[in-house]
């Protein structure tokens, strides 16, 4: 077995100097250290500046890690037992810690969170979380206590069908509300799959009056009916990437601010904002970009005094005018 170097100030030299390493409870640190073993040995070597990064730490901090393992021993089966590591050259190498190696079991409390976020999106998919049922033990009897019921805002009847849709292979034909033109639309998609982003519900599909694929808000369905006619979703049809959120501005989006009274928040609610600032006696300003600025000017027609477009100034021009050109109809 290589001994073990001291933990002198030979061994500090690979290391950058830092800020001072900040007091963290005696548990914090503990966790870090089981967790780190693990994490440098399923990766035989790894880089100081790189591993500092994925712990949230300084690489001060995480060399006054690595020396406090040089005091850690294990006990079996040889008598005395040191892990043994080095960190010269920015370059983290751990050995000699067979009884460490395996990343920690989740605890009860761990587990239990864990199972009731699942058994919440079980309740949108057709998840089966039996397997980690199993897997976790007391854990799950834990988490069973808990009654999990998702708001679904009316959408569960939708959410149903889709998921047999979704199981059958099977068509879809939806009556859907489309906000910024206010109207309602017909179209058959062919589902891909049943997700929740930003705490609602969506349909992704192949809408084939599209041509390419959507996603279409489960409360935004006015009907729904599984046809008999088999889906059939085309190779170039993906998935959309959601892990930051739907909104996806193009650089040629017009950019929109809006002053809101209380009565006119709801739009921060409905519409995809970029920011959101309070302006006091439940006022907002908002900012948003669009592609199509008429929907700006329909959504401030229709907000009347409880909304008005503060920038850019030609889009507030066109508003004034299409008001002015809306009362001249009465008289």
């Amino acid at each position: 077995m290589t001994q073990a170097a001291p933990a002198g100030p030979a061994r500090r030299t690979g290391a950058r100097a830092g800020a001072p390493p900040r007091v963290t409870p005696a548990t914090d640190r503990l966790q870090r250290l089981l967790a780190l073993v693990p994490y440098v040995v399923t990766r035989k070597a790894v880089g100081l500046a790189d591993t500092a990064a994925a712990f949230g730490v300084s690489e001060r901090e995480l060399v006054d890690d690595l020396n406090m393992l040089w005091c850690v021993e294990i006990r079996s089966p040889d008598p005395y037992c040191p892990i043994d590591l080095s960190y010269e050259g920015g370059e983290i190498v751990v050995s000699e810690a067979e009884s460490i190696d395996r990343p920690l079991r989740l605890g009860v409390d761990e587990a239990s969170a864990l199972l009731v976020a699942l058994r919440m999106l079980a309740e949108v998919s057709s998840l089966t979380i039996a397997k980690l049922e199993a897997a976790a033990g007391e854990a799950a009897a834990v988490s069973a206590q808990v009654a999990v019921q998702v708001d679904d805002r009316g959408v569960g009847g939708s959410a149903a069908q889709v998921r047999d849709a979704l199981d059958r292979g099977r068509r879809l034909h939806l009556s859907y509300y489309v906000p910024g033109r206010d109207e309602a639309t017909e179209r058959d998609v062919d589902p891909m799959r049943l997700l929740v982003v930003e705490g609602r519900t969506y349909l992704e599909g192949w809408c084939l009056s599209a041509e390419a694929v959507r996603l279409f808000r489960l409360d935004r369905v006015l009907d729904l009916a599984v046809l008999d006619e088999p889906a059939s979703v085309p190779p170039q049809a993906r998935p959309r990437d959601v892990d930051q959120g739907l909104f996806r501005p193009s650089p040629g989006d017009a950019a929109v601010e809006l002053e809101l009274s209380a009565a006119g928040r709801w739009v921060a609610e409905y519409y995809p904002c970029e920011h959101a600032e309070e302006l006091g006696d439940g006022r907002l300003r908002v900012g948003l970009r669009t592609p199509d600025t008429r929907l700006i000017r329909r959504l401030a027609l229709r907000l009347g005094e409880d909304g008005r477009v503060i920038s850019p100034p030609e889009l507030a021009a066109q508003v004034r005018d299409d008001a002015e050109a809306a009362l001249a109809q009465y008289t």
